[in-house]
């Protein structure tokens, strides 16, 4: 079935909409002047004056999840590759298991969510459909689009004014947590220079401190190699060698991508403790392992990764997450469904504390407020970072196979929160629009 942009579907939310349709028809026959008599039978006697009056119905929190039509990240047959760091699938599943697992506070709330999806295939579109959601009372917007779609929302000139709350689950550039950063937008999926940072403290801790970098040459990968640069600075590591390797069908060009001869120490700067490889296609870092010229470690794009999720992490009530995720979307739960997971998370735990029915502004407040905590499965309280809308929260270290650790690591300091020692702390932000 073709999904037309702006229309919503259905099908993910079908319990969800099933219930509201229940709760809509209990209101309709228990209302007086809709309810019908026998012939012939006695007609209910009249309210009693002064008694009490029947409790308003269940108010609607309208919430929309944004995607992009077509979704190459999402094909079949990236999925069954499982390149580390990316997405698995669509994020419908773990949205659903959020809201399955907050019914009970919003039903004591009294507020019934309703979820509309959204597929756009053109940037273009996406100003026009987040009007349109606002004019129909939606409260809150799940993103899953490309960070150049959502920083083109803040250009000079045309900026966005919305006073909904809009929840980046898809994009990981630091600029939208940097100088493209907005105080309607906030982050549950960790930047790019957290992860870095994961990682460059992992190899401090590990005093594996000579770091033979190689990167892809395409954009993506520049920008990602210059995080990893900033980390590997900011943590007193020292980059032997930064190599670029292409992937390339033309046979002169085979030893661009061979892996023997990019680590090869003559090549590399001389010896080294680790190779941390940018691949941000995913095809090159599988390719890599037991393949250097040298036995050392992978870290990066491959080996060791650091992940907002891990689905065999096995402590904090994570295997009881990843098993309702598991049933609910038929795959493993990945980084950026645990990202969306507790973006629908953050807005259902904001609206059950507010006077309803809860608008987006009163949203983002709650939110953004110092005592907002919520429990992502990883062992502290977490909550959004006052100067960019980031989500502070430990990150996971693993191989695919297993968790070996987590960062912040342990000896890394500061001197309010540990967990702003990963990305942009409050004195380095670009950010001057959050705060």
């Amino acid at each position: 079935m073709t999904e037309r942009p702006g229309a919503p579907d259905a099908a993910p939310w079908r319990g969800l909409a099933l219930g509201a349709l229940s709760l809509a028809g209990a209101a309709l026959l228990a209302t007086p002047a809709l309810a019908q008599t026998a012939p012939g039978a006695r007609a209910a006697p009249a309210a009693a004056p002064g008694a009490a009056a029947a409790p308003p119905g269940p108010a609607v929190l309208r919430i929309a999840l944004i995607v992009l039509a077509d979704d190459e990240r999402h094909d079949e047959r990236r999925g069954e590759r499982a390149y580390p760091g990316q997405p698995g699938g669509p994020p419908d599943a773990a949205l659903a298991v959020a809201l399955e697992e907050t019914r009970f506070e919003l039903d004591a709330a009294r507020l019934q969510p309703r979820v509309e999806r959204v597929a756009l295939s053109d940037a273009a579109q996406l100003r026009p459909a987040l009007a349109r959601l606002e004019q129909a009372g939606t409260a809150a917007v799940m993103l899953d689009l490309p960070a150049a779609w959502l920083s083109a929302l803040w250009t000079a000139g045309a900026s966005l004014d919305t006073r909904m709350a809009l929840m980046n689950i898809g994009a990981a550039d630091d600029a939208l947590r940097g100088a493209a950063c907005h105080p309607a937008l906030f982050h549950t999926l960790p930047s790019e220079r957290m992860r870095a940072d994961a990682l460059a403290q992992w190899l401090t801790a590990r005093r594996w401190s000579r770091v033979l970098v190689l990167h892809g040459e395409g954009p993506q990968d520049l920008a990602r190699l210059a995080t990893v640069q900033a980390s590997i600075k900011r943590y007193g590591l020292q980059a032997t060698a930064v190599r670029a390797f292409r992937l390339s069908a033309d046979p002169r060009e085979r030893d661009r991508a061979n892996p023997a001869l990019l680590t090869a120490p003559a090549q590399a700067g001389g010896d080294y403790d680790v190779v941390w490889v940018v691949d941000s296609g995913g095809e090159f870092g599988r390719s890599i392992a037991y393949r250097s010229a040298l036995p050392r470690p992978l870290v990066g794009d491959a080996g060791l990764t650091a992940q907002a999720w891990a689905s065999h992490f096995e402590r904090f009530g994570a295997p009881q997450l990843s098993r309702r995720f598991a049933r609910e979307a038929r795959r493993a739960m990945t980084g950026h469904d645990w990202a969306a997971w507790m973006a629908m998370k953050a807005v259902a735990q904001a609206a059950a504390s507010l006077p309803r029915p809860p608008g987006g502004e009163a949203l983002r407040r709650s939110m953004s407020g110092p005592d907002f905590v919520l429990d992502g499965f990883k062992g502290t309280r977490i909550g959004f970072r006052p100067w960019d809308r980031q989500l502070r929260q430990p990150l996971l270290l693993g191989d695919g196979l297993g968790v070996v650790g987590s960062a912040p690591v342990d000896g890394i300091l500061h001197p309010r929160n540990a967990l702003d020692t990963l990305g942009a702390d409050a004195p380095e932000t670009a950010c001057k629009a959050a705060s």
